[in-house]
């Protein structure tokens, strides 16, 4: 934290986004007008919900700061970050799913408590996605989702990646294949069965949700050709053989992502030729520059390589949503290229000028601004070379290509997919592992294919480590048990298998490039795929249902009869 002048704060802060968090200070700690507050933030290097708070530690921060006149700085401990920093999908649910006799659904009802722990910790257990999600890919005619939050003495509970979505998706899947399985039908069957068809779509959920796009039976039919569905039962004997058990898994999701708010796009020509893009968005390990670059350099013909992102700098944005919520791609790329129509249109204006035409007979084409009907033109980097030469331009027309806009962002997306998760339990440790895992999902238009499968890699990672290792636990006083990371399991690089993963993209029809969000789609199909595959592995001992996470011990427990 550092003093401001003028009765100004500066904060250095890793978090989600700088302009929610200014709002917040500004609003909630030190009572001031928000151009009064500067937050600043670089390379954050993950968040997954945890950085999207005002944090108490903010306010003796800045309070140091005034009292002493100086710059005041604070590291958090690992351990203290146990006691202090927000846990995540700490509830509890009773999930019901009503079917006719031939296995059509017609209702589905979840009903329970999340923990808030302590105190109040915005945004509270996460029941509205648990709501908009829950039906999933499947026509449903009625729905009911009762939740209660409770105060309890343990650390407080927020948002965590996917806040909400990966839990509605598990209920849905972990409710079909207890249904096929008690129903006596094929849970692959049971779900094409009741799959929304593309013909359904536009689709009016009963969460509210209007589904504008998908191919769900097709995404499944191809998961399933990957995972080599049909092959399971020689892996299982090769799988007995090594006295190990093994089950499969499909885990179908359907996600809420992008809610609807306002964003910024700005684009900013520099003295030294490169070109500044502002968003109120925040990278905190996505790679947003690159899949921004890249909407830009196509809509403007700007060489990619002099594209430079700035995001973490609240007093240079107008506003801000920060990233969460699987949005990013959806609405920046959305206030990018509508302030690149903006450039377009200035562009034009400034052209003619210097072409000594119409502003009408200037047409715009792959970075080139032309007479009509000629071959004299103008690109977009030598019109601002121009500009920064100081070319004077009469008083009516823009002065500079820059642009600076605030976008109101477009529609809810709704990314969807099938993973498919095969697991081995050794029977005399109980110890999991995940042994192949397969995915196909539906991002809509993908910008960046590697940074796609990044970010689709790490929520299944996230995925398995909640369904079978992670563990907060308290003892009777509300102490923390697991209170470093000597104690709780983190999922770590040997306990991830090798992915297969695909895109059948289909694109969404209520943004211009068609994307649909997918930074927290690895969660909604890892709980379900990689659980449903566990009790399908522990189904031969009478196993039904186990929650998560599965440990080696409980496990242990069922398979010695403990």
């Amino acid at each position: 934290m550092m003093p401001g002048q003028a009765g100004r704060w500066t904060l250095h802060v890793g978090c989600q986004g700088v302009m929610g968090l200014r709002g917040g200070l500004a609003r909630d700690v030190l009572n001031v007008a928000p151009d009064k507050v500067r937050v600043l933030t670089g390379n954050v290097g993950g968040s997954f919900g945890m950085k999207s708070q005002v944090y108490p530690e903010y306010a003796p921060l800045l309070l140091g700061g005034k009292l002493l006149g100086r710059s005041v700085k604070w590291t958090d401990e690992r351990s203290e970050s146990f006691l202090s920093d927000h846990a995540g999908r700490d509830h509890q649910r009773i999930a019901e799913l009503a079917l006719d006799k031939d296995g059509r659904f017609l209702a589905v009802r979840l009903s329970g408590t999340g923990n808030a722990g302590a105190y109040i910790y915005p945004p509270m257990p996460a029941t509205t996605n648990a709501v908009k999600n829950v039906i999933d890919v499947y026509k449903t005619p009625a729905m009911e989702v009762n939740s209660k939050v409770v105060f309890t003495n343990t650390t407080p509970v927020g948002a965590y990646r996917g806040a909400g979505r990966p839990e509605g998706n598990y209920y849905m899947e972990r409710l079909i294949d207890t249904a096929a399985r008690e129903m006596g039908i094929d849970r692959v069957a049971i779900r094409r069965l009741n799959h929304i068809a593309p013909g359904q779509m536009p689709y009016k959920a009963p969460s509210g949700m209007n589904y504008d796009s998908g191919e769900f039976t097709t995404i499944l039919d191809k998961a399933l050709v990957a995972s080599d569905w049909q092959g399971f039962d020689k892996r299982k004997q090769e799988s007995a053989a090594r006295n190990k058990l093994r089950g499969r898994g499909i885990g179908s999701y359907l996600e809420v992502t992008g809610p609807p708010a306002k964003e910024y796009g700005g684009i900013r020509f520099e003295a030294d030729g490169t070109i500044t893009m502002l968003s109120g968005t925040l990278d905190y390990g996505q790679g947003h520059a690159t899949p921004f670059a890249q909407v830009l350099s196509s809509q403007l013909g700007i060489p990619f390589e002099r594209l430079r992102l700035l995001q973490g700098d609240s007093d240079q944005l107008k506003v801000g949503g920060g990233t969460g919520g699987s949005k990013s791609a959806l609405v920046a790329s959305q206030a990018f290229l509508e302030a690149g129509d903006k450039l377009i249109e200035q562009g034009k204006q400034i052209a003619a000028h210097v072409l000594e035409a119409a502003a009408v007979d200037i047409e715009f084409a792959r970075g080139r601004f032309t007479i009509a009907g000629t071959d004299r033109g103008i690109s977009v980097m030598e019109l601002a070379d121009k500009l920064r030469g100081g070319l004077k331009l009469p008083a009516d027309l823009p002065q500079s290509l820059d642009v600076s806009h605030i976008s109101d962002n477009p529609p809810f997306s709704f990314p969807n997919g099938c993973h498919v998760a095969e697991v081995e339990i050794d029977r005399d440790t109980g110890q999991i592992e995940v042994v192949r895992y397969f995915m196909v999902n539906d991002f809509g238009t993908v910008i960046n294919p590697m940074l796609v499968a990044g970010q689709a890699h790490g929520g299944v990672i996230q995925g398995i480590g909640q369904a079978l290792m992670e563990r907060t636990v308290y003892d009777q006083q509300g102490q923390p048990v697991a209170g470093s990371f000597m104690d709780y399991a983190m999922p770590r690089a040997s306990d991830a298998p090798d992915f297969s993963i695909e895109n059948h993209s289909v694109p969404c029809k209520t943004n211009r490039l068609g994307v649909k969000g997918c930074g927290e789609a690895g969660c909604a199909g890892a709980l379900p795929s990689v659980m449903n595959a566990v009790v399908d592995a522990l189904a031969e001992r009478g196993v039904r249902h186990i929650d998560m996470p599965v440990t080696p011990e409980k496990v242990w427990r069922i398979l010695s009869g403990k």
